[in-house]
């Protein structure tokens, strides 16, 4: 019962073979070309007719490296590895020898999990008249979903169900706006995804007070969004004021996050979940945020800058430096506050 369950909840595979992986990725097969792989486990959990990884790499701390007895006890049929780790897979066993399991899994996954292409307009989707399509036997565009007037949509764009796109959006080469999704004023990159209840593109939280009272300050600008570019679930993203909103190529924005009117993010960054940029914010390239970290209005975050979970950020980060706490400053002195504070602190 438990196997017939485990079948209809997990993930469907696509049909390969350990040749195939090899011959697609470029790894050194050691075994059975032909043995076939039906999915994806850890080493530990693996059964026979599935494929797991072992690696020594430790590219992070986040990176634990399992004991050699797991490698040597695992039943997976199928183990990628590196070439001084082969002799102790156990006997039988196909190898597939890279010097980074850790980076070929990312691929493999990606190849035996791939979702099978879907095309084709459904006929309870809303299409305006006007809207523009490359290519329209490579996209896909599913039951109430709505388009407008002047949207273009380049080859291989899919729009899932209930998603809406706004006019004159412009949605790049494969990019994947998932359902419930909602794009007005916004040109997105090539290969970029938008995933579910994620807004793109809707007015800032821009007001002025005269004589007393909240004025809405009107909104021009757009938000121009990079490509390879993620947005998490229920993500927001504003458009600008005056001057675009803009996300980088490659940044990745996690889920529940909050990017206000004017905000320009550089290239390959992750915001992790709750982060919140205020108007004007300049994060640079390959930045990384915590979660649930606060930023506000103009700040100016630098390259390869980052800052811890739950901080607030209110001066400006040099390029490269670590930041937490709150309010921010560099990671050593708050390490030394919080030292000091534990050391003095009455109990």
């Amino acid at each position: 019962m438990m196997k017939i369950l485990r079948s209809l909840f997990s993930p469907a595979a696509n049909k390969t073979t350990a040749g195939a992986l090899a011959a697609k990725f470029g790894l050194e097969l050691r075994g059975n070309a032909g043995e076939p792989v039906r999915g994806v486990a850890p080493i530990a959990d693996a059964r026979a007719g599935q494929l797991a990884f072992y690696s020594t790499e430790q590219n992070s701390n986040a990176f634990k490296i399992l004991p050699i007895e797991v490698l040597q006890k695992t039943r997976a049929t199928v183990i990628l590895v590196q070439p001084e780790m082969a002799q102790h897979a156990p006997a039988g066993a196909t190898l597939l020898i890279t010097d980074s399991p850790r980076g070929n899994i990312v691929k493999i996954l990606g190849e035996i999990y791939r979702e099978k292409p879907r095309f084709g307009i459904s006929k309870n989707a809303h299409i305006d008249r006007g809207v523009f399509f490359r290519k329209k036997r490579t996209n896909y565009v599913g039951q109430f979903a709505t388009i407008e007037r002047g949207a273009v949509l380049e080859p291989g764009v899919k729009v899932y169900p209930g998603a809406f796109i706004g006019r004159n959006v412009v949605l790049g080469r494969g990019t994947v706006v998932h359902s419930g999704a909602h794009i007005e004023n916004a040109t997105i990159g090539a290969e970029s995804v938008i995933n579910a209840n994620a807004v793109i593109g809707k007015d800032g939280f821009g007001y002025t007070r005269q004589n007393g009272k909240n004025i809405f300050i009107p909104h021009v600008g757009r938000v121009v969004i990079g490509e390879r570019v993620s947005v998490g679930a229920n993500t927001c993203i504003d458009r600008g004021a005056m001057t675009d909103t803009c996300v980088g190529d490659g940044t990745k924005i996690d889920n529940l996050c909050q990017v206000a009117h004017g905000v320009v993010i550089g290239k390959e960054c992750f915001l992790a979940s709750g982060v919140g940029l205020a108007g004007g914010v300049v994060v640079g390239d390959r930045a990384l945020l915590g979660g649930h970290v606060g930023v506000a209005n103009g700040v100016h975050i630098g390259n390869d800058a980052s800052v811890g979970a739950n901080s607030g950020v209110f001066r400006n980060i040099p390029d490269g430096e670590s930041h937490m706490g709150y309010p921010a400053g560099p990671g050593t002195e708050f390490m030394r506050h919080y030292a000091w504070l534990r050391k003095n602190v009455k109990k």
